[in-house]
């Protein structure tokens, strides 16, 4: 049966300012940056702050001028990408939110709140390019694809699923699966999106959407290391949690979100020049073992080790991974990523 988690109350005196654990622990509330449970925690806090950014300082002139040029294709790809970004951008402000309430870390409460300010300044920046681009009806259109395109909602399914599960009934399993979906938000379900984009600034074409873009995609790999770090060290605080069950679930939600972004890339990309579906198929699944390797796992596609769409890495800031298998040994020791060598690319 898994704990049940309650809401931390703001401040409790009578307990330590130290956390005694990350999740159903007891904190009175009070953050000292220097006595803190998990001290690298302040170094995510520090490079997650760093990438401050808003989206209004973002000269969108010559994408004005530019978008009417697009080809039809481009366009439509344009919109509907945008409406997928605002669909799971959306929701991520909320979740950090969410997961803020439960944690009993104010060092996690903290990193949190900054990573929901950022989702939501994604989320108008989206609002944003289009409101630069385009009138409002296709604006408006744009926005409703989330709730409207059939594929898209087959595509975000099990994400409603695991986000509205964890909401509803709050525990330590269901905000350790809520991670994993993040997890892969953050490090998967944007990639084919950013990659129109980036395409399309390889060409010239709209450069201010693609710099906005890569400020977005700069904040969610930094989001997506802290994300794995806190669930990894909320997995070595409660190792009943480490199952060879619950594995095989993170891994089979792997492999269907790796089928659910071939599935949405071929359809919303399949007449843009300069994509090449195939190499995208490998790019996504070089992401999803990234991932992994952040989680602690073993990766999935081991023919897809190393980056076949490299152009990509000229956009967006590179970022280390890491690989500790804490899973299959229940007894390994919890190591956190800055501890580890290695460099991986984008």
């Amino acid at each position: 049966m898994s704990t049940t988690l309650r809401k931390v109350s703001v401040l409790e005196p009578v307990n330590p300012n130290k956390s005694t654990a990350l999740f159903g622990g007891k904190a009175s509330g009070i953050l000292n940056w220097n006595d803190i449970a998990y001290p690298h925690f302040y170094q995510h806090r520090e490079q997650i702050r760093a990438l401050f950014w808003r989206a209004s300082e973002v000269d969108m002139t010559h994408d004005i001028k530019q978008f009417p040029t697009l080809s039809i294709e481009e366009q439509d790809a344009f919109l509907k990408i945008i409406g997928l970004l605002a669909t799971l951008d959306g929701p991520q402000t909320d979740i950090a939110a969410r997961i803020a309430q439960f944690a009993t870390d104010p060092s996690v409460k903290s990193i949190m709140a900054t990573i929901a300010d950022q989702e939501s300044e994604h989320n108008h920046s989206y609002a944003y390019v289009l409101s630069s681009v385009t009138t409002l009806q296709d604006q408006i259109e744009s926005f409703e694809t989330g709730r409207v395109d059939k594929v898209l909602l087959e595509r975000n399914r099990r994400i409603v699923e695991v986000y509205n599960e964890f909401a509803i009934n709050p525990t330590i399993h269901t905000v350790l699966k809520a991670m994993v979906y993040t997890s892969l938000l953050e490090g998967l379900f944007f990639y084919s999106g950013f990659a129109f984009f980036y395409n399309l600034a390889r060409n010239q074409k709209m450069v201010g959407t693609s710099t906005m873009i890569s400020y977005i995609n700069r904040d969610e790999l930094q989001h997506g290391r802290f994300i794995s770090e806190l669930f990894r060290a909320t997995l070595a605080e409660n190792p009943e949690y480490n199952t060879e069950e619950f594995t095989e679930w993170v891994y089979d939600q792997f492999r269907h979100s790796v089928e659910q972004e071939i599935h949405w890339s071929h359809y919303v990309l399949h007449a843009i020049d300069g994509i090449d579906l195939i190499e995208m198929e490998g790019y996504i699944k070089y992401r999803a073992n990234k991932m992994l390797r952040l989680l602690g796992l073993s990766d999935i596609y081991e023919e897809h080790t190393k980056n076949p769409m490299k152009w990509i890495r000229a956009y967006v800031d590179n970022f280390d991974g890491t690989k500790t298998d804490f899973f299959e040994q229940k007894s390994r020791q919890y190591t956190k990523t800055s501890d580890l060598n290695g460099f991986d690319e984008l």
